[in-house]
């Protein structure tokens, strides 16, 4: 569904992104796993149109996006669902999902506003509430019901759970795996490596711009390095 390869990435003189290659197949959860500054969210950003790479490919259903504007690429079906939620703070919860399905037929909306509302019933009772007045919880299902608006074929989540609690965070996870369950395929970047491993088909471990391990979800969260380094021992 999605293949990368070598693609490098620069901020100004900083060279963020060295020369990664990955793939993600249909039907996967892959978590991309590693610490602040890895550059595991400039990758998204890159793969969404945000950020242009210098060099190397991006191929998403077999068409090369690496060139592409932003909306085609999420018309065509890679929605990224940034870090930090990013809501628009002043428009209600309807509203903001509205905003999610800018590239979508009208005559779908109204079914797939639907559908986010069956994933996450608690934004369906704050549908007329201002958004800027949610728990970061509610936010962050906002933010998913946002980029499900706009029908992925594959879903790049952004640090999902950052800042919230722990019992949210559980919920967070379970909303992925049914979004999972229900079709779609995700690209996962998350600091919480447990949770993200425990839940993934495939991981990628990223140091300092470049992927230094890659295996299943499972190979990786008994891995003796990614326990020291990602889970506490």
């Amino acid at each position: 569904m999605l293949s990368v390869y070598n693609i490098n990435v620069w901020y100004g003189a900083i060279h963020a992104i060295k020369n990664i290659s990955f793939d993600v197949n249909d039907g996967e959860i892959v978590a991309l796993i590693g610490a602040n500054g890895a550059g595991k969210s400039t990758t998204l950003k890159t793969l969404s149109g945000l950020l242009r790479s210098r060099s190397g490919s991006i191929k998403f259903m077999d068409q090369d996006i690496m060139h592409m504007p932003a909306e085609r690429i999420v018309a065509n079906g890679l929605v990224h669902v940034p870090e930090g939620r990013r809501v628009f703070a002043q428009m209600t919860v309807e509203e903001n999902l509205d905003m999610g399905a800018y590239t979508q037929p009208k005559e779908t909306i109204a079914d797939n506003l639907e559908r986010v509302y069956a994933h996450f019933p608690r934004l369906k009772e704050r549908r007329r509430q201002v958004a800027g007045t949610l728990s970061g919880g509610e936010q962050q299902m906002l933010a998913m019901g946002r980029g499900l608006m706009a029908n992925p074929k594959l879903l790049m989540l952004d640090e999902p759970s950052m800042g919230l609690a722990p019992i949210m965070v559980e919920q967070i996870f379970e909303i992925i795996e049914l979004l999972h369950k229900a079709g779609t395929t995700i690209l996962l970047v998350e600091q919480n490596a447990q949770a993200a491993l425990s839940i993934a088909t495939r991981g990628y471990v990223m140091e300092t711009g470049t992927i230094t391990l890659t295996g299943t979800g499972q190979e990786l969260l008994h891995n003796d390095d990614v326990r020291k380094a990602y889970l506490g021992g």
